[in-house]
């Protein structure tokens, strides 16, 4: 279904930026929804930080099509993980839709956008773009306040404008820093996962390679066998050890 809202300008583009991570350029390209991507995380809490009418921002205006100083209606959440703020979005439509076309968004509460969005097959979806906010923007100021720590000197945000019967929506996400540091840590156990199942293969095809002649066992001076400590000195020829399964 085509779309006439772009949420594109000279400074959120569609291509990711080559200094984001890879991590980075995956999150801020995935379609679908980002609360269900976040659940593959963890348990997933929606909290309203601010909802009212408002005006837009300055780089919202042209995206949505409005006039100079026209009102919206705004709703901002926090998203967290398991109880760690992850992402803080920000949604905006034009007032007169937030009371007719888009005015299911006034009743959300806690319940997530996403619920209207991929619910409803008359909702079409402009490109995500997405661009580094420092703190002359009015994002970083609404996620900063979610971080424990010193804030990074610039965040990475995304956003798109979800269109139903010819009225805007438009989505920003701005995601924090516990979630990079969430998706690293993964990645560092998996990477150690991995490392462990390689050497175990390499380990076991070793041990084809050359077979171990019979044990004999050692003694003590006085007469003790010693083969349950040659097991703890060599945990990879342990047969009975789980992780060797």
């Amino acid at each position: 279904m085509p779309i006439r809202f772009d949420a594109a300008d000279a400074h959120w583009r569609v291509a990711s930026l080559p200094g984001f991570s890879a991590a980075q350029k995956d999150w801020l390209t995935r379609g679908g929804s980002l609360t269900a991507h976040l659940r593959a995380l963890g348990t997933v809490a929606v909290r309203v930080t601010r909802e009212g009418v408002a005006l837009p921002w300055a780089d919202e205006t042209a995206a949505l099509g409005l006039a100079p100083r026209a009102p919206v209606w705004v709703r901002e959440v926090v998203l967290s993980v398991d109880d760690v703020p992850f992402v803080a979005a920000h949604s905006v439509t034009p007032r007169a839709a937030s009371v007719g076309v888009w005015q299911a968004t006034r009743r959300l509460r806690t319940r997530p956008l996403a619920e209207l969005l991929y619910s409803d097959s008359s909702v079409a979806r402009s490109s995500l773009v997405s661009r580094r906010v420092s703190a002359r923007h009015p994002l970083y100021r609404l996620a900063a306040r979610e971080i424990d720590r010193l804030p990074p000197h610039a965040l990475v945000a995304r956003r798109s404008v979800f269109e139903r019967h010819g009225a805007p929506l438009m989505v920003t996400e701005c995601m924090l820093p516990a979630l990079w540091a969430h998706l690293a840590h993964l990645a560092s156990m998996g990477e150690a996962s991995t490392a462990g199942a390689a050497c175990a293969a390499h380990a076991a095809g070793q041990r084809l390679a050359h077979p171990l002649p019979a044990a004999q066992p050692r003694m003590r001076e006085h007469g003790r066998a010693l083969e349950h400590t040659a097991s703890r000195a060599h945990p990879a020829l342990r047969a009975s050890d789980p992780r060797n399964r």
